[in-house]
């Protein structure tokens, strides 16, 4: 009888992929999925430690099962995988000595041979050395979203933002060379997959080893004239990369998707030069203004930092003011938090109080919100082309899917439909989605 897992993934988008390699790799070593994670033989636990809460998110887990005096699969091995098993290793094991496998990001492709030799021993084995290549085989990969296909194309990161713990644990910026990005996203269209998501930790930085002179301008032409691949997006792209060859690519390209997360992280030109963000906030707004000129009808969306050290009123006033001049689509904002082995905590003092950045927190999301029910409502009365993707996770007879600006729109309609283009007239607008009806002659 075959030995099952399951994974529950922590964090970003990255991880989520990660995951579906790990799943890919033990069904290729004979595991079989469970129906449930708890009698499952083998439960991985896949990290992030990009901000503290997903952290905190593992200990919890890790905390739940360790209380349990009798779990409901007593053999069940557990492997802790990715950023934190990378940061901490066998520390790990002083919280929760019952792991048997700390697998980090560079390990991640050797995790059945661990996991072996872990129930070979009786022992935990530890493996988080940074060295070599990390590209997974590539067909191994157990996609579940019928939809959407994300491809890596680069692994790590070379700047060091005053913030981020992504060099610590990813390593060096390493960049998988376009044949093997053009052979994954080939195969994935292949299987019907319409959406390409390609991912990297500044993924508009790449330069393909293999190919001359290609940059990420010249990777998403490729990507566009793959045949099945319907649309194209992308993330997380650093504002300093952003060259006018990408912003034409985006212009000209029909299948990239006229939407750009362009992280900025702060309002205060003085906050950024603290977070060794590389630009200041006169630079942010004139790409964003260079963007717009190109691309009229792009939608921008971005992540914002309150709270970091030495943030005072008037940066996260500067904060406010931008995102009224910018008007992003939509905004992931948070409280900063130390991460370990970052410049900020070992030199900077955390001296915005929790109650500050709290307060900061909610006033900013609250801006935000009145800026996207105003766009959002622009778009009343418009036929917007949505790629259907899952069923509303709120109305069962309605199917959700996303604009090229990336909003969420539920409609009335079939099942069937998923991994279809659907011509939706909006008719109502919320903060956070749109909702129409099929326009007249779709079916």
């Amino acid at each position: 009888m075959a030995r099952t897992y399951a994974i529950e993934t922590f964090g970003c988008q990255m991880n989520v992929h990660d995951s579906e390699h790990l799943a890919g790799l033990l069904e290729q070593a004979g595991f079989e999925p469970a129906a449930d994670s708890a009698q499952a033989d083998l439960l991985v636990l896949n990290t992030c430690s990009v901000r503290e809460r997903a952290e905190d998110k593992l200990y919890s887990r890790l905390g739940e099962l360790r209380a349990c005096a009798v779990r409901p699969h007593p053999a069940q091995m557990v492997a802790v995988a990715g950023c934190v098993a990378q940061q901490e290793g066998a520390r790990l094991l002083r919280r929760a000595p019952f792991v048997s496998v700390i697998a980090g990001t560079q390990a991640e492709k050797r995790l059945p041979l661990l996991i072996n030799e872990a129930g070979r021993t009786g022992r935990p084995v530890v493996d988080v050395d940074l060295g070599g290549a990390r590209s997974f085989p590539l067909a191994v990969v157990r996609r579940e979203d019928p939809v959407r296909a994300s491809v890596a194309i680069i692994e790590g990161c070379d700047d060091a933002c005053a913030f981020c713990v992504v060099p610590h644990t990813r390593g060096r910026e390493r960049m998988r060379p376009a044949s093997e990005i053009m052979a994954e996203v080939s195969l994935a269209a292949s299987k019907g997959h319409k959406e390409i998501h390609l991912l990297g930790q500044i993924v508009n930085h790449y330069q393909a080893p293999d190919r001359r002179g290609c940059d990420f301008a010249a990777l998403l032409a490729l990507v566009n004239d793959v045949p099945g691949v319907e649309r194209i997006r992308f993330a997380s792209p650093h504002p300093r990369h952003v060259t006018a060859r990408l912003i034409e690519a985006i212009r000209d390209l029909p299948r990239v998707c006229k939407h750009l997360h362009l992280p900025v992280q702060s309002g205060s030109t003085r906050m950024l030069a603290a977070m060794r963000r590389q630009h200041t906030r006169d630079e942010y707004l004139s790409l964003v203004g260079r963007v717009r000129e190109e691309v009229p009808s792009i939608a921008l969306s971005s992540d914002m930092i309150v709270g970091f050290p030495g943030e005072t009123e008037e940066d996260f006033q500067d904060t406010l003011s931008l995102v009224e001049r910018v008007r992003f689509h939509s905004l992931y904002a948070f409280k900063y938090s130390e991460r370990p082995n970052t410049f900020a905590i070992n030199h900077l003092q955390d001296d915005v109080p929790r109650e500050i950045k709290a307060g900061r927190l909610a006033a900013l999301q609250a801006l935000q919100r009145t800026v996207q029910v105003h766009l959002n409502e622009q778009a009343l009365g418009m036929i917007q082309e949505v790629l259907v993707d899952s069923r509303s996770r709120r109305r069962p007879w309605e199917m959700s899917g996303r604009n090229t600006g990336n909003t969420v729109v539920n409609f009335p309609g079939d099942p069937g439909w998923i991994g279809r283009m659907a011509a939706v007239r909006i008719e109502r607008a919320g903060p956070n989605s749109l909702w129409g009806e099929l326009a007249v002659g779709e079916a």
